[in-house]
């Protein structure tokens, strides 16, 4: 009699408490889960994006014509290699440029009546943007 009643019991969560908390638990939806996890993802790319704007602002990198040394033109010679010519001060440098190293080739005093005043590159939004326009 009593092996007869065991399994009544054990399914009544008389003998296993274990079995009366899992009841009582909060049942969440798979919906409430996506969201949760993609809230998180929108906070991540969030702090990427700051992060990379603060790098970009505050870091230092390639200042375009402000400096010292311009690059007037080049030309790629081989999938590594490429001729350069640099202006220093008032004097051209033609610098050949490979993987492992650079080396200079020639130096000459800057041609009269050449301007070098480089453009400044353009940001990939105004090129994004002039790409949309021409669609």
């Amino acid at each position: 009699m009593i092996f007869s009643r065991a399994p009544r019991i054990l399914m009544l969560g008389l003998l296993s408490p274990g079995a009366q908390a899992a009841e009582s638990l909060p049942q969440t939806s798979g919906f409430a889960a996506l969201m949760q996890a993609l809230f998180g993802f929108v906070i991540v790319l969030g702090l990427l994006y700051g992060f990379f704007w603060l790098l970009r602002r505050f870091a230092p990198g390639q200042t375009g014509a402000q400096g010292i040394v311009k690059v007037v033109g080049g030309v790629m010679l081989g999938p590594r290699e490429r001729i350069v010519v640099v202006e220093v001060q008032d004097t051209w440098l033609l610098v050949g440029v490979t993987s492992g190293q650079v080396s200079t080739l020639h130096s000459m005093p800057r041609p009269e009546g050449v301007e070098t005043t480089a453009q400044p590159v353009p940001a990939f939004a105004d090129k994004l943007a002039d790409l949309l326009k021409r669609r």
